[in-house]
C-alpha cells in the first residue's frame, strides 16, 4: 500500500498543483461575499431555478454553476461566486499544462533535471500572470461566464496541438478533433465568442494537410460532434416549459429561442464611423493592461524565440486577434459607452497571451543560464536566482491589481437591493430601468425569497409579450396587450403600467426611473433611495421620508475596499444624490436644519459633491 501511495505521490506534478492551488486561494480571499450589480443577481437567479438568464441564455454556465449551489454553507451567491472562481484557476491551469506542453522538447541546459523543473516554473509563472492579470481576476471573484470559456478554449487548443504531433508522427488521431469539435459546440452554451477561435482551429487543422478540407466523412462527424455540444441549448426550450423562475424570453419555441440565441433583444443603432472611436474599440484589447509592458515584451520575445518551432500555433494565435478585432471594430462597430463590455470577451486570448510570456521567460533564462557550467547550475544561489527571475512577473501584477480586485467586503449591491427593498410599502410594485438597479432584487426576493409581498418590475421588458406574461396577476387584461410587440417604447409601456397600477396599490420607482422621464402627472414622496407616486396631479410638494434612512445598511456606501467598478460608484453617488434631493426639498418647505444634515449626509457619502453642497446652502443661507 504505501508503495502504491509513494507510486501515486510521485506522479503529482506540484507545479500544476501549484497552478490551480494559488489561484483558488487568491481568488477566494477576494471573493464576493454576495450578488454584485451587472448581471450578477440575474445569472444567480437563472443558475438556481435552472432557468434562461439573458440571451443568448449560457444554459451550459447554467447547469455548470447549478452543482455549486448546492454547498453546505455561504449563501446561493457566494457558491456561485466560487463555481467562477474555480473555473478561473482552472484556466490558469490550462496556461500551465499548454506551457509545458510546448516546452517538453526544449532544453533549457545540459542538466534534464534542472531543465524540467524550470521549464514548469516557467509554466508556473504564465499561469499566475494570468491569474493575477485585472481582467480574469475581476471576472473570478463573482459570477461570469468568461473563465470557463477560456478553459474550454485552452482544451480545444491543446487537444489540436496534440493532434498535429500524432499526424507528424503517422497517426491521425481524428477522435481529437472530434472532441474538439464537441467541446466547441457545448463552448456556445457558456459564451458565443468561442466562435471567434474557429478560424485558429481550423488553421491548426489545415496547415498540416490543406487536402483534409475534402474529407467528406470525418468532415461530416466533426460537424455531427460539434452539433451534439451545440445540443446544450435544448436546455433552453426544455426548461422554459416547466415555467422557472427566471425564464428569459421564454423561449419553448423557434422563434422565441432564435430571439434569444441571436440576441434580438438588444437592438443597437450602430454609431458613425471615426477614427477616435475605432482606436476605442482596438483598445479594449490591451496587453500592457493586463500583463505590464514588461509582459508584453516577454511576449513578443516568446513569439520572436519559438517561431519557427511553433509557427502555426503562433498564427493561430495571431489569427485570433485579428479576428476578434475585426468583429469587435468591423462587424459590431460597438458604440463608445458599451465598449468596456467588449473587454471581457478578450479572455481566452489573454490565456493564449499568457502561454507566449511563458515562452519568453523560459527564453531569457536560457539566455542568462546558458554560459555556467553544469556544477554551477546545481548550486543553490543559481536555482534562487533563477526562481526569483520567474517569480518577478506575476508578483508585480498581483501587486498592481489586488487592493482594486479584493472585494472580499463588496456588499454595496446586497446592500443597495435590500435598501430598496426597505423603501417600499407593504404589496407596493416597484419599476426598475438599469439591469443594476433591478438584477439584486430579482435575485433577493427570487432566491432570497425577501419581500415576496412586492412586485418589481424591469421597464425595459415591458414591451416584450414574454415578460407580461410572467405576470399574468398584473398585465392579464392590460392596455400593453393591445399594443404589437415592437410597436411601442419602454417609456410609453411604462407610464401605461403605472396608470393601470396606480388606481390600487402603492406604486414606486428607483433613481434611475426618477431621473430617465418625467412624472409632471404625478406627485412623488422621496422614500430614502426610491420614490413613490402619488395621483395628485403633481401640484403638492411632500417632505421625504428621512425615518426610512435609520433602515438602511450603510456598508455599501462607508467601506473602504478598493474595488470600484461603474455601477459601484453610481450606487454610492446615488445615496449620495437623494441625501442631497432630500436637503433641498427640506431648505424649500423652510425645515433649515433638517435640510443642512442631509445636505451634510450627502456630502459624507460622496465628497466630490461637497461643493455643490455649499452652494446649495449658501442659496438657502443655511450652515
Amino acid at each position: 500500500m504505501r508503495a502504491f501511495q509513494s507510486a501515486i505521490f510521485r506522479r503529482i506534478d506540484p507545479f500544476a498543483v501549484l497552478s490551480f492551488i494559488i489561484p483558488l486561494a487568491v481568488y477566494l480571499l477576494t471573493l464576493a461575499p454576495s450578488v454584485t450589480f451587472f448581471d450578477s443577481g440575474e445569472f444567480i437567479t437563472a443558475i438556481h431555478s435552472l432557468g434562461t438568464a439573458h440571451s443568448p441564455g449560457y444554459p451550459l454556465f447554467v447547469n455548470y454553476g447549478k452543482p455549486f449551489t448546492w454547498l453546505p454553507f455561504g449563501n446561493i451567491a457566494f457558491r456561485v461566486n466560487i463555481a467562477t472562481a474555480v473555473s478561473a484557476s482552472a484556466a490558469c491551469f490550462a496556461v500551465y499544462f499548454l506551457t509545458c506542453h510546448l516546452l517538453k522538447r526544449e532544453e533549457l541546459v545540459p542538466d534534464l533535471r534542472f531543465s524540467d523543473t524550470f521549464a514548469r516554473g516557467c509554466g508556473l509563472a504564465a499561469a499566475l500572470a494570468f491569474a493575477f492579470s485585472a481582467r480574469l481576476w475581476l471576472q473570478s471573484n463573482h459570477d461570469k461566464p468568461y473563465p470557463l470559456v477560456a478553459f474550454m478554449t485552452a482544451m480545444v487548443f491543446y487537444l489540436l496541438v496534440t493532434w498535429r504531433e500524432r499526424y507528424d508522427e503517422g497517426e491521425m488521431r481524428p477522435s481529437h478533433i472530434y472532441l474538439g469539435a464537441f467541446i466547441c459546440g457545448l463552448a456556445t452554451g457558456a459564451h458565443q465568442t468561442i466562435v471567434l477561435m474557429l478560424p485558429a482551429y481550423a488553421w491548426l487543422i489545415l496547415s498540416k494537410n490543406w487536402r483534409l478540407a475534402a474529407r467528406v466523412k470525418e468532415l461530416a462527424l466533426t460537424v455531427a460532434f460539434g452539433l451534439m455540444g451545440f445540443a446544450i441549448q435544448l436546455h433552453m426550450p426544455i426548461r422554459a416549459l416547466r415555467n422557472p423562475l427566471l425564464n428569459w424570453g421564454d423561449p419553448r419555441t423557434l422563434d422565441l429561442f432564435l430571439w434569444n440565441f441571436l440576441r434580438k433583444g438588444y437592438p443597437v443603432e450602430p454609431p458613425d464611423r471615426n477614427l477616435a472611436l475605432a482606436w476605442q474599440q482596438l483598445s479594449a484589447f490591451n496587453l500592457p493592461r493586463e500583463f505590464t509592458w514588461v509582459g508584453l515584451a516577454l511576449l513578443l520575445v516568446g513569439l520572436f524565440a519559438f517561431l519557427t518551432r511553433c509557427r502555426d500555433e503562433i498564427i493561430a494565435y495571431l489569427l485570433t486577434i485579428a479576428c476578434s478585432l475585426l468583429v469587435i471594430v468591423g462587424y459590431f462597430n460597438t458604440p463608445g459607452d458599451l465598449i468596456f463590455l467588449t473587454e471581457e470577451f478578450f479572455t481566452p486570448i489573454y490565456l493564449l497571451s499568457a502561454v507566449f510570456i511563458g515562452l519568453g521567460l523560459f527564453t531569457l533564462l536560457r539566455l542568462a543560464l546558458r554560459n555556467n557550467p553544469v556544477e554551477k547550475l546545481r548550486s543553490v544561489p543559481i536555482k534562487l536566482m533563477a526562481g526569483l527571475l520567474l517569480l518577478v512577473l506575476p508578483s508585480a501584477i498581483c501587486a498592481m491589481n489586488y487592493y482594486e480586485n479584493d472585494q472580499h467586503e463588496n456588499y454595496v449591491a446586497f446592500d443597495y437591493a435590500t435598501n430598496t427593498l426597505r423603501s417600499l410599502s407593504p404589496g407596493a410594485v416597484l419599476f426598475t430601468w438599469g439591469d443594476s438597479g433591478a438584477f439584486p432584487l430579482w435575485y433577493l426576493q427570487g432566491v432570497e425569497r425577501m419581500r415576496e409581498d412586492l412586485d418589481l418590475l424591469h421597464t425595459p421588458h415591458l414591451v416584450f409579450d414574454w415578460y407580461l406574461d410572467a405576470f399574468p396577476h398584473l398585465f392579464g387584461r392590460s392596455a400593453l396587450r393591445t399594443v404589437p410587440e415592437g410597436k411601442q417604447s419602454a417609456e410609453v409601456a411604462l407610464k401605461l403600467a403605472v396608470a393601470e397600477q396606480i388606481l390600487s396599490r402603492p406604486v414606486f420607482i428607483d433613481f434611475s426611473t426618477r431621473y430617465s422621464l418625467p412624472f409632471a402627472e404625478y406627485g412623488l414622496k422621496q422614500r430614502g433611495i426610491c420614490y413613490q407616486l402619488i395621483n395628485d396631479g403633481g401640484s403638492v410638494l411632500r417632505p421625504p421620508d428621512l425615518a426610512v434612512w435609520r433602515l438602511y445598511a450603510s456598508r455599501g456606501y462607508t467601506s473602504q475596499m478598493g474595488f470600484r467598478d461603474l455601477d459601484t460608484g453610481k450606487a454610492i453617488l446615488i445615496y449620495a444624490s437623494c441625501r442631497m434631493e432630500a436637503g433641498e426639498i427640506l431648505l424649500r418647505m423652510g425645515y433649515r436644519q433638517q435640510g443642512a444634515e442631509e445636505l451634510w449626509a450627502a456630502a459624507a457619502i460622496a465628497p466630490d459633491l461637497r461643493a455643490q453642497v455649499e452652494q446649495v446652502l449658501a442659496a438657502y443661507g443655511a450652515r
